[in-house]
């Protein structure tokens, strides 16, 4: 087997085995697509359907405004708050499950104000080429329906508007523009039609862009199947073949499947296909909840409602509700009273919408929940695994996965197609949790 120059390490093969992605969300698709583009034979293997995890739910936010890790100064005072209130916009349930104490202590240790700053940093350059990408997708024919309308932040309270600005100002060195002060009464109405009386202050972030999410990766998918990729829907991974440190197959509920190489995409479902490799990986799943609406009238941009962290897209000709982080387990079910907690505080911003929550239940279509991928420094993990050289892994992106799905394909394909780490995926090793961490070797 060639070995890499620079690393020592068996360099991944490219000979008539495709490269395996397993997971068909948007980052995996995206990994897939920049493969394909490079010369290198691709299949894809979904377990459900395509974007039907974090990707189909999601607010289709394409930002660099709100490009944050999770944890951050503040957060865990917020969280202890949310206790035993499942209607708060961060539930944490009490667990005396010892891996979700040890990823509760990681995460509370990535809170302080330096570690924001740096994965803060880590991501915006990640980011840096997001809108750029997405237009070289659209050239090459996946409809991405990027537009770029801006986000309009509302609060209820002048006070908390010009904190938040003040935040994003000082992180505006990420590549967005911020005005220089909130517009406050008429002049914070006039930003969008859709924001009722109770809002007090509200700033537009310009250029900032949305998608159709569940449109736009099926268009990757569709793309990279006439460019001659394959995609598997509805195909479970079993296991791996391995053979002098490089994985042979993967085994699948329908047979062994060769390959010149591995990439785990797969989500929150990534840890249990690690661990197969002898590896641990510390990911949790953020819950997030989402429904759809239609409203009169409704917003003509996406719409950050602040003091409730409650998201709003114009989508589809409806409007597309979200928000809530819930960490409680890997399960996939749906409590009604977080959709009922996002509907009562979108009705601050938005008019009373409705008048008794038993009305909702007509309302609103599509009520979805689904896993975001998350570790505990809030960072993914875009790396090669040790041991394995020609297995990659791509997970971890949380609430970002549509943002950075362009620049983290781009990104790990160049890695996987050159063997040598791109100096921009430096922050994201997987071997940044510590040896004993992630091995059970």
């Amino acid at each position: 087997m060639q070995r890499s120059a620079r690393t020592g390490r068996p360099a991944t093969r490219h000979g008539d085995d495709p490269a395996v992605v397993i997971g068909g969300g948007a980052v995996g698709l995206c990994i897939a697509h920049y493969l394909a583009a490079a010369g290198v034979p691709v299949e894809v293997i979904e377990q459900e359907t395509v974007g039907s995890g974090a990707s189909g739910g999601n607010a289709g936010w394409v930002c660099r405004s709100h490009s944050a890790p999770v944890p951050a100064p503040g957060v865990i005072r917020y969280a202890l708050r949310s206790l035993g209130r499942p209607d708060s916009p961060l539930y944490v349930r009490a667990s005396a499950d010892l891996g979700f104490l040890r990823w509760a202590w990681r995460f509370w240790r990535s809170c302080t104000r330096s570690q924001f700053r740096k994965g803060y940093a880590a991501l915006a350059e990640l980011n840096r080429p997001t809108f750029e990408l997405f237009r070289e997708l659209a050239d090459r024919g996946v409809d991405t329906t990027l537009r770029n309308p801006g986000i309009v932040h509302a609060f209820l309270s002048v006070a908390k508007a010009r904190h938040h600005l003040d935040v994003q100002r000082a992180n505006a060195g990420a590549g967005y523009e911020v005005p220089n002060d909130v517009s406050v009464g008429d002049a914070a109405h006039a930003l969008d039609a859709a924001l009722s009386a109770d809002v007090a202050a509200a700033y537009l972030v310009p250029e900032e862009g949305i998608v159709e999410p569940d449109r736009f990766v099926r268009s990757v998918a569709a793309s990279l199947v006439a460019s001659g990729g394959v995609v598997h829907e509805r195909l479970s991974v079993t296991g791996f073949e391995r053979e002098h440190g490089a994985v042979t197959a993967v085994r699948t509920s329908r047979g062994d499947r060769r390959c010149s190489a591995v990439v785990i995409a797969a989500g929150v479902w990534s840890a249990g296909l690690v661990d197969k490799l002898g590896y641990r990986l510390p990911l949790r799943s953020g819950k997030g909840y989402s429904f759809s609406v239609g409203l009169e009238p409704a917003p003509r941009r996406p719409l950050y409602l602040g003091d409730k962290r409650i998201v709003v897209t114009p989508m589809q000709g409806l409007v597309r509700l979200a928000g809530t982080m819930e960490l409680n387990g890997n399960d996939g079910q749906l409590d009604w009273r977080r959709i009922v907690a996002i509907a009562e505080g979108s009705r601050y911003y938005l008019g009373r919408w409705y008048d008794d929550p038993r009305e909702l239940r007509d309302l609103i279509r599509d009520p979805w929940v689904g896993g975001r991928p998350l570790l505990p420094d809030g960072l993914p993990v875009l790396d090669r695994i040790e041991d394995y050289g020609n297995v990659f892994l791509a997970t971890g992106h949380g609430m970002l996965g549509i943002t950075l799905a362009p620049a983290s394909g781009k990104a790990l394909a160049d890695y996987l197609v050159t063997g040598r780490r791109p100096e921009l995926l430096q922050p994201f090793r997987f071997d940044r949790f510590g040896r004993r961490a992630t091995s059970r070797g």
